[in-house]
């Protein structure tokens, strides 16, 4: 059972993410007609909310992959911010249109996007690798490794 109602568009998921930062756009998936209303809501906003990123843990590293299609390695970055902040920003810019052109249907998603993650305290953040390959970015964050407690016994007297 979803906690968003559908006609928002819902999430993905309905597990509560303690590490995302984002911010829940709940008119993302609504489509305003064309009118004075749609103008508060610029075709180029729609990109920040779409860009999708997938998170997985590895017993060695945390691995984000966001798909950015049509984005080249130098349209997109991938900074650590203070306080262990992941950030994945970038920007797909309007394709340039012609006045001779007739658009039937704008679909793909123009503008800048910005998804941001607190990283957990096991990240180790200076070791941070990013590849950007059909379309899909994958940013490896390895894991410091966690050293278990060494136990001492302690012989009993008596």
């Amino acid at each position: 059972m979803s906690l968003i109602p559908s006609f928002f568009g819902g999430r993905r998921t309905n597990t509560f993410d303690p590490f995302s930062i984002d911010v829940w756009d709940p008119l993302r998936d609504f489509q305003f007609p064309n009118s004075a209303l749609s103008a508060s809501f610029p075709r180029e906003n729609s990109a920040f909310v779409s860009t999708k990123v997938d998170w997985k843990e590895t017993p060695e590293a945390h691995v984000f992959k966001a798909d950015l299609p049509g984005l080249k390695k130098e349209e997109v970055k991938v900074e650590i911010e203070d306080d262990r902040v992941l950030q994945i920003s970038g920007e797909r810019n309007v394709e340039k249109e012609d006045k001779n052109d007739q658009w039937h249907r704008v679909e793909r998603s123009s503008g800048k996007f910005v998804r941001k993650f607190r990283l957990p305290e096991n990240a180790k953040l200076d070791q941070v690798k990013a590849s950007l390959e059909n379309g899909v970015l994958t940013v490896t964050v390895p894991k410091e490794e966690i050293k278990k407690p060494e136990v001492k016994s302690i012989e009993i007297s008596g």
